[in-house]
């Protein structure tokens, strides 16, 4: 007969810890339910968190802008180093068949001990005579083999700084890549925030944005202003016959520009020829304070992250920002100014 038991009570404890445990989970799924939603960001904070990205992406455009210029430079650098490799090896060829053409002369002649060829010669005149030309033949060997080595060192170092350089390149490369992907994440993290927005909430800022280009156009008076030198004015010149043309991470003209972008195209116009890029730019001509400021001077803003050509009256000709085109602006709306540079 089979037994029949009693079913085991659970003890007082697991059931205390089961009690606790599921009253827990009903006050967190109660809390959940009852917490408050997170509150959609306001157009200005918005605004806020967009220019501070678009002032990073200027920061690592400028960085990409100046690996770019690096790996230029280093491709000239690498194809000189080559082309010196290949015709010095050329001349290493060329040095070594004129050695082997003396050393089978020498053979041929017969470079036998001078006291033998003596003792042989039944001529003394014709042995002296060609004993001097084994001789002579001798030094130019020597010569020729010292040539060689050095020739052959030469190469060695042109080799070893080649193999540096396309090192360095590919170096360079990696971090234009890795700026350029940087650029791509941070603009589409401002379009992210922007299209959080309501329509109405971007033409508000889009407004704001012309309105501030708008005013500064209508204040500007270069009339009134000497520009610091020549090559400034022609510079402002040229940059004017641009605006309206689109700002583009890395562009450099005709098309469209960045900020050091532009402002190397427009010095290029002019006859000078300036660096790529805003950290570099700062040293391409004389330091000058804000009350110094003269047309067609580079200002500098927001710790060298962003540069433009003054155009008088308080204002600036610039790219300013990804989604806007070449303006002019009030110093005032553009960031902190960093300092003037006369080129």
């Amino acid at each position: 007969m089979a037994s029949h038991r009693r079913p085991k009570q659970p003890s007082r404890t697991r059931v205390t810890v089961l009690t606790t445990a599921a009253a827990a989970a009903v006050a967190l799924s109660s809390q959940a339910a009852n917490a408050a939603p997170s509150e959609k960001p306001s157009k200005d904070e918005v605004k806020a968190k967009v220019d501070k990205l678009y002032e990073e992406v200027e920061r690592a455009t400028d960085k990409a802008n100046g690996a770019e210029e690096k790996q230029e430079k280093l491709e000239k650098e690498i194809d000189t180093l080559q082309d010196q490799v290949a015709r010095g090896q050329d001349d290493l060829n060329t040095m070594r068949d004129s050695l082997g053409l003396m050393a089978s002369s020498q053979y041929r002649t017969g470079a036998i001990d001078p006291s033998v060829q003596l003792f042989l010669s039944s001529d003394p005149d014709d042995y002296l005579d060609k004993a001097s030309t084994i001789d002579q033949l001798s030094s130019q060997q020597v010569e020729a083999l010292k040539k060689v080595q050095d020739k052959q060192r030469v190469l060695a170092q042109q080799r070893e700084e080649a193999a540096g350089k396309l090192k360095e390149l590919s170096d360079t490369r990696k971090t234009l890549g890795k700026k350029k992907k940087e650029v791509q994440s941070k603009l589409a993290d401002a379009q992210k925030l922007l299209n959080s927005l309501t329509a109405a909430e971007k033409a508000s800022i889009t407004a704001a944005d012309q309105r501030a280009s708008r005013d500064a156009g209508d204040r500007i008076d270069l009339g009134n202003e000497v520009a610091g030198s020549n090559f400034g004015a022609a510079a402002l010149a040229a940059a004017r016959t641009q605006m309206g043309k689109p700002y583009v991470s890395g562009g450099s003209g005709p098309n469209s520009y960045d900020c050091s972008g532009l402002t190397q195209w427009a010095y290029g116009q002019a006859g000078v020829s300036i660096t790529r890029t805003t950290y570099t730019q700062q040293n391409d001509g004389t330091k000058i304070g804000r009350g110094e400021l003269k047309p067609g001077d580079l200002v500098f803003f927001n710790s060298l992250a962003h540069v433009g050509l003054y155009a008088g009256n308080g204002v600036v000709l610039h790219a300013p920002k990804p989604g806007a085109v070449v303006r002019l602006e009030s110093m005032s709306t553009i960031g902190s100014f960093q300092f003037g540079v006369r080129v």
